[in-house]
């Protein structure tokens, strides 16, 4: 299986677990793998025999920034969700990060990595 991806996808959105969070808004950073067999892509040069990673970002963000939640566990879950629903991969992997998140630490990011599979 081969792997279609799309690094540090960027966004920003009102997730988090406080109300403060909710109301103030965050950065967040994703980083997608799909299994994709990209072999007959790699045949024809063609765009609609593989998975374009530029729709892929677009969903990303899309689904990043229409609904708020409280847990970035429950983002990624259904980031992951809607890309199976939307794309023919195999399977997806997300790392979504919450940049500078606010804590009593100073740390860069914050996240969940995630790996589901087309049932």
């Amino acid at each position: 299986m081969d792997t279609i991806f799309v690094d540090a996808i960027e966004f920003y959105a009102y997730h988090g677990a406080s109300d403060e969070e909710q109301s103030v808004g965050h950065r967040y950073s994703v980083d997608v793998e799909l299994g994709y067999d990209t072999r007959r892509a790699g045949e024809t040069d063609r765009l609609h025999d593989t998975i374009s990673y530029s729709a892929v970002a677009k969903s990303v963000v899309r689904i990043g920034t229409e609904m708020q939640y409280r847990l970035v566990e429950r983002l990624a879950a259904r980031m992951a969700e809607r890309l199976l629903e939307e794309f023919p991969a195999a399977w997806v992997r997300l790392r979504v990060k919450k940049l500078r998140p606010p804590m009593n630490v100073i740390a860069e990011s914050a996240g969940v990595q995630i790996e589901r599979t087309r049932s």
